[in-house]
């Protein structure tokens, strides 16, 4: 039988390490297929396809963020318990995290399929690509199971101290999907339809593999009995999932307003903010996963009442979150001209992602650390402030906008996520020193 990760014994900056670079390298890879997804519409479909796929991102981010966030939040309290040693509730709490995965992804499917050509209207979507994005977006939210199983199977191993088999599901996943893309696009000549169906198949994929890993651990070998309903018991996880699924939703409700402001400026201005979002969300991968591993760390060490270990570990996390914005913001602030190139050619769109990228190259640091203290807030069970702080980083982000972009033009825009990224820190800030003071008090290792 396959043996969990105790992630409340040994060295803690060697757990941390060994836990984080599966992690990383999941992501990055989450990352890189994305990215070849859409060289593969292009390049086999065209560029109206491709604007169609890349005109759901927000939506999907939307409604899969949701779910992400949810079944993270589950997260947090398999591995406390996983933490305390109570097994028997353990189970319990993963059978129960489970049906409530499941009705919730039935739940969202239906939200995604009815709401989708209303959403697709209301943000002025093209006659010319409006039939694209609905064939894409009728298939992946009718897939969405698939996600959703994913997310929480692979939630439940990251509780337990398992960041390797996720990578590996993702290794698997990504080959297949990329592979899938090309038989269907380049071989069978199907439209973005092809595109789709590669996603749920390799989703489908992953979450298998994860789930055979599950079924592997013994300590978590579920019986009927652990599927009793327990009111008690999926309050608490609906408790700590919600409020980290509607940060999630209240983030993507922001990003599509200040497009919005974006694409009123002109296609120019649309080409040179998307470079930079890009960028951003490429470049904050090692601090995201440095929180995401925090997440983990302190929930188990919080179950198991070792709240020294829990600061030990903000500090591991810190410091590598803050090696990483070495080099991301060496980069951001040398060579952003280069990297601006990559993804466009005009002269006006360089100029304007170059003056994007230095601004925010400048208080990249701000988000970098954010992450590890907002998780580790997470982790420890209290994710009403987590939540309070999406909402702060949606109103930074919209007041800006609209105060600075008649006054400062595009800077704004940067400006706007520096603004937005100093208010979560703070909020995050201020309530993971409370807490972590407030049980440290009480007891001492």
């Amino acid at each position: 039988m396959v043996r969990t990760n105790n992630l409340t014994e040994g060295k803690v900056s060697k757990i941390l390490l060994g836990f984080f670079f599966p992690m990383l390298f999941t992501n990055l890879l989450q990352q890189v297929y994305t990215f070849a997804d859409a060289a593969i519409v292009g390049k086999g479909l065209g560029d109206n396809s491709l604007a169609a796929v890349g005109n759901m991102t927000s939506l999907t981010f939307f409604i899969t963020g949701f779910s992400i966030g949810i079944t993270n939040g589950f997260g947090v309290i398999i591995a406390q318990n996983y933490g305390s040693g109570n097994y028997e509730k353990l189970r319990k709490c993963i059978a129960a995290s489970v049906k409530l995965a499941a009705i919730i992804s039935v739940l969202l499917t239906i939200v995604g399929l009815v709401f989708l050509k209303p959403v697709m209207t209301a943000i002025n979507t093209s006659e010319d690509i409006m039939d694209e994005s609905l064939l894409y977006g009728y298939i992946i939210f009718g897939g969405l199971v698939t996600a959703v199983a994913y997310n929480m199977c692979s939630g439940i191993l990251r509780a337990l101290g398992d960041s390797t088999t996720p990578f590996k599901a993702i290794i698997v996943s990504s080959v297949v999907n990329v592979v899938l893309n090309c038989v269907f696009i380049f071989g069978f000549g199907t439209g973005v339809e092809g595109a789709a169906i590669a996603t749920i198949i390799s989703q489908l994929l992953s979450a298998l593999i994860c789930f055979e890993r599950i079924r592997q651990i013994e300590i978590i070998s579920l019986s009927r009995e652990d599927f009793a309903t327990d009111m008690q018991l999926n309050g608490a996880l609906l408790k700590n999932g919600i409020p980290m699924a509607c940060m999630n939703s209240v983030t993507a409700v922001g990003s599509m307003i200040v497009q919005s402001y974006v694409n009123a400026l002109g296609v120019v201005y649309t080409s040179a903010y998307s470079v930079g979002i890009r960028y951003i969300n490429l470049l904050m991968i090692p601090s995201l996963t440095a929180g995401l591993s925090m997440a983990s760390f302190a929930g188990q060490n919080y179950g198991a009442g070792k709240y020294n270990r829990i600061k030990d570990g903000v500090r591991v996390s810190l410091a590598i979150a803050l090696i990483a914005y070495i080099f991301v913001g060496t980069a951001l602030l040398l060579v952003p001209e280069f990297l601006a190139k990559i993804m466009v050619s005009g002269d006006e769109a360089v100029a304007l992602s170059v003056e994007f990228l230095r601004i925010v190259g400048v208080t990249f640091w701000i988000i970098s650390i954010m992450f590890v203290f907002r998780n580790t807030v997470q982790g420890m069970g209290y994710p009403f402030i987590p939540m309070c702080s999406g909402v702060l980083e949606m109103i930074m982000r919209i007041s800006t906008i609209v105060l600075l972009l008649p006054k400062i033009g595009f800077k704004a825009t940067a400006v706007a996520e520096s603004a937005a990224w100093s208010g979560a820190l703070l909020l995050n800030l201020i309530a993971y020193i409370i807490h972590i003071r407030k049980k440290s008090n009480l007891t001492s290792e």
